[in-house]
């Protein structure tokens, strides 16, 4: 057994889990060569929300964010979180724009890209993992470290997610390509016990050289003891977060697992007396998060509800706020009792982005009139209709019924419908005069009107104009 690998997330998962991706690139630059030198296996920076909340809150191009991760990362793989065909939003994109920015991470700066997909759906990460293996392929020459391909299974539970299903899920994406597997336990659902099992079946079934990676959160409270045991059952490579924005509803922290594997055979080889300073750093950026509102001490606490219920920490306070809006709060019983019924009628999919928003407002939407599926989203229309992808269960007929009213369910997959966009959106951003990169383009894909703003408040900052106001002839420096 080799020591245990860790991939910090307090650059990215934590502050997403704790505070809602708020965390500023200049409150990170201070400890970054210090993180670079503490000897984890990847930093996880990039991806997920941060490339939303960076344009949209923050004013910042998440590119810039990246290359400068980079420029202070000089030993440390940064990772990140793509979620297939649907990238860093949330719809489907074209497979030029996959593979575009695929490229543009790795040349950037990105070393690991781990991809999944809500539905478990190999056909909606196939693009994105032939992207990772070409421009990846080419940094591995030079980099072992960098080019990484990490394919994700979304953990959850339900009929259909057996030890089997698992495990053949894992052999499809190590065919496709996966240098690493992950077991995405998005939602703390997978128990200490069960982790034991399932990592043990995965190294047996497994090639030797295909690491598996843990990621878990410490929702339920069980993170650390989920650990512990895929650690004992061979798993190559955990997540934790530096205990500032640590457990809760983010990972388990690092410190007190480094110090627990200390002097065994699964050391991490990671000093506690290098990890505490950077600790002492976070602690008064949590501070800060906390006094501008971002941070709610409560995600920090223990929910058991997920596991009785079934629902991340994330959609349930989603579905608390739409009953408020609707004056239906009493009705969060009701919901919650619904929501799996909602989700056997789709298939059994993951509860994770998009499937858990989907899902969720349908439950909150059958509950409030009073009659399932007297009204219907274009979401759970689409996700009915196979737009999403093929869900792991056969959906129930009656309620199908009801949903599509005869619009026709598509069995390919849901991106051969989509004709090229990259051209198309960079000559979009030309004609409204902000392309400066590449790379605005993507951003551009990915959140239109977002987008758009941040580049209006770039403007402004670059050459003291407002070009909303210069349309007035006001000109502010």
């Amino acid at each position: 057994m080799s020591k245990v690998l860790i991939m910090d997330t307090i650059l990215r998962d934590a502050h997403q889990s704790h505070a809602a991706t708020r965390m500023r690139t200049e409150q990170m630059i201070p400890v970054l060569e210090q993180l670079d030198e503490v000897g984890y296996y990847s930093l996880e920076g990039w991806g997920g929300a941060t490339f939303d909340s960076c344009m949209r809150f923050l004013n910042e191009d998440p590119w810039d964010r990246l290359r400068t991760l980079r420029k202070h990362l000089k030993k440390t793989p940064i990772q990140m979180l793509l979620r297939g065909q649907n990238l860093l939003g949330y719809r489907n994109y074209a497979d030029d724009l996959v593979d575009k920015l695929v490229e543009k991470c790795f040349e950037n700066g990105i070393g690991v890209i781990r991809v999944f997909d809500a539905l478990n759906d190999p056909r909606n990460i196939e693009a994105s993992m032939k992207a990772i293996k070409k421009y990846g392929g080419q940094l591995r020459a030079t980099d072992p470290t960098r080019g990484i391909c990490e394919a994700a299974i979304s953990y959850t539970s339900g009929p259909v997610y057996t030890l089997e299903y698992f495990v053949n899920l894992a052999k499809t994406y190590e065919d496709m390509g996966a240098d690493n597997i992950c077991i995405k336990d998005m939602a703390n659902l997978l128990l200490p016990f069960d982790a034991y099992e399932l990592v043990t079946a995965l190294k047996q079934a497994l090639r030797p050289e295909t690491k598996i990676h843990l990621h878990t959160h410490n929702t339920t409270g069980t993170g650390d003891m989920v650990n512990l045991m895929a650690i004992k059952a061979g798993v190559d490579i955990v997540d934790t977060a530096l205990s500032p924005l640590a457990n809760g509803t983010a990972q388990p922290a690092t410190e007190p697992l480094v110090a627990t594997l200390k002097g065994t055979e699964y050391d991490t080889g990671i000093e506690l007396e290098k990890l505490i300073p950077i600790a002492n750093h976070f602690k008064k950026v949590a501070a800060e998060l906390e006094k501008e509102g971002s941070l709610n001490p409560k995600v920090r606490q223990v929910d058991v509800n997920t596991l009785i219920y079934q629902v991340p920490g994330g959609m349930l306070s989603n579905l608390m706020n739409q009953l408020k809006k609707a004056g239906k709060e009493d009705k969060l019983q009701e919901v919650l009792a619904e929501v799996p019924n909602v989700r056997k009628d789709c298939g059994y999919p993951p509860l994770v982005t998009p499937s858990s928003q989907i899902v969720g407002t349908q439950a909150v939407m059958n509950v409030v009139m009073g009659e399932r599926y007297k009204m219907v989203t274009k979401e759970t229309r689409d996700l009915f209709a196979g737009k999403y992808g093929r869900v792991p269960m056969p959906l129930d007929e009656e309620a199908a019924a009801k949903v599509l009213k005869g619009e026709k369910r598509i069995d390919y997959r849901p991106a051969d419908d989509l004709a090229p966009e990259y051209e198309k959106l960079k000559a979009e951003v030309e004609a409204k005069g902000f392309y400066t990169q590449e790379e605005d383009v993507l951003s551009y894909a990915s959140f239109p009107e977002v987008a758009e703003n941040f580049f209006k408040w770039r403007k402004a900052r670059d050459q003291g104009v407002d070009t909303d106001l210069a349309k007035t002839g006001v000109y502010p420096v």
